[in-house]
């Protein structure tokens, strides 16, 4: 049994930076980096037995816009519905209730988003990114 929560005090932000800059999408994060995106947005932590599992980050305004980010769990903890569980308690966040628009970028997870609700863009011809190198 996991306990999944928004609590940042719980977050463990040494274990967060070590997994998101070993992952394919956060390489070369700062600490630093890591820490100002859990203070500027809605963190969810994974926990069994009190010890963090796995965790998500929403960017949000809170009334219409919500953008999914930085989605792990620990590889020893894979196969057990845990990343589910968090995904479904993201998107049924009380603090999300009124965004209608979600985004996220994955190359890997596209099944797991799809249980709860992502899909491919329907008009991609509406959305521009910008990035810098």
């Amino acid at each position: 049994m996991i306990t999944i929560s928004t609590d940042k005090s719980k977050l463990q932000i040494a274990l967060i930076h070590q997994f998101i800059t070993n992952s394919y999408w956060g390489k070369g994060r700062t600490l630093a980096q890591v820490q100002t995106t859990i203070d500027n947005c809605l963190c969810f932590g994974v926990y069994k037995d009190e010890e963090q599992i796995g965790f998500a980050r929403v960017a949000t305004d809170y009334a219409v816009f919500a953008y999914l980010m930085d989605v792990f769990v620990l590889p020893e903890h894979r196969g057990n519905g845990y990343a589910k569980e968090l995904m479904e308690a993201v998107v049924s966040a009380k603090e999300l209730k009124d965004c209608k628009t979600w985004m996220l970028k994955t190359s890997d997870a596209h099944g797991l988003y799809k249980q709860v609700g992502f899909t491919s863009l329907y008009n991609a011809d509406l959305l521009m990114e910008r990035l810098l190198k």
